[in-house]
């Protein structure tokens, strides 16, 4: 049986969510799969599911554990900690899977050559590309032209992982890469995959709420496209998960719903694409293996493409 070796730097609720999706989907492909984990602190216990699909355990790459050179290398670690990941680990990787933000607001200016080998396969994680409400966006955008467009995504950072204090997580801390701008760069992300690159952007972030954290909580984007204007609202504070799209048309509005899984027509009809979250991790996963194990093709995110959305969710045009 064909077999795979990864390497997991950092094992927290992301993480183990794709060591355990990694697994199912060697097992569906039919490949022995040897995942081992590089961790600053060994004695943190790791999330359920994580321990039983590991080989080995280290704190050091160049440990004898270690293997020379992984098929995969997966930099889910906090976002400040990427670059040093990337740099310890330069050229030990078939092809990396970078978990987004590709690095930290601090960061922006790193050169990318100095910790990707020429030739490296490299991809940055942007999930919402693929849950079912955003696959079926795109099939409806090539029928329609879009006016203007209505961005929001809001949630209670406190309600983002059960039994975990929000105060620690590296969300409200800007230290660690946190902060509503670049933690919900999901919505850039997709935005630019959908229309590309705005002209022009003004931003307006900061904290308001009685959140402790000391990270901005909210972040509010108006874009100009040449034919089309974009308003974006990020917050960490709304009661209830709301995440969508609304496009204003000529025939009406269409709006994707990526929280209710629906897609609602100009004309009133709704098409439901309900499923559970971990569909989109694991086609995303399924894409990112194709493209790891493939011999070429383009990356479905270069780390060259996610560098310059974050940049934009900055304010950089």
């Amino acid at each position: 049986m064909p077999s795979l070796t990864a390497l997991f730097v950092g094992l927290g609720s992301i993480g183990t969510r794709h060591l355990q999706n990694l697994t199912e989907l060697c097992e569906k492909r039919g490949l022995t799969l040897r995942a081992d984990a590089l961790r600053s602190d060994p004695a943190r216990p790791l999330r359920p599911g994580a321990a039983e699909r590991l080989c080995a355990r280290f704190t050091d790459p160049a440990d004898p554990a270690a293997l020379p050179r992984y098929d995969l290398v997966f930099i889910t670690n906090p976002t400040s900690l990427h670059a040093d990941a990337l740099r310890r680990l330069r050229g030990r990787a078939g092809a990396f899977f970078i978990e987004k933000p590709i690095f930290s607001a601090e960061q922006t200016g790193t050169d990318l050559s100095a910790l990707l080998p020429a030739g490296q396969k490299a991809y940055v994680a942007a999930p919402m590309r693929w849950c079912g409400t955003m696959l079926a966006l795109k099939q409806a955008l090539k029928t329609l032209r879009p006016y203007c467009a209505r961005v929001l995504c809001s949630s209670y950072l406190p309600d983002w992982r059960p039994g975990v204090d929000y105060r620690t997580v590296y969300s409200a801390r800007r230290a660690l890469g946190g902060g509503v701008t670049i933690d919900l760069i999901h919505e850039w992300d997709y935005l630019v995959d959908l229309f590309g690159r705005p002209a022009e952007l003004y931003n307006l972030k900061g904290h308001y709420s009685e959140l402790e954290i000391d990270s901005d909580d909210v972040s509010l984007y108006i874009a100009r496209y040449p034919h089309l204007l974009a308003e974006v609202h990020l917050d960490y504070f709304g009661r209830g998960y709301r995440r969508s799209i609304e496009l204003f048309c000529p025939e009406g509005s269409l709006v994707a719903d990526f929280g209710a899984g629906t897609l609602t027509w100009p004309d009133g009809r709704v098409d439901r694409y309900e499923e559970p979250v971990n569909a989109r991790y694991l086609r995303e996963m399924d894409a990112f293996l194709d493209y790891a194990l493939g011999a070429g093709g383009e990356s479905p995110n270069p780390p060259a493409d996610a560098l310059d959305v974050l940049k934009l969710t900055l304010g950089e045009v």
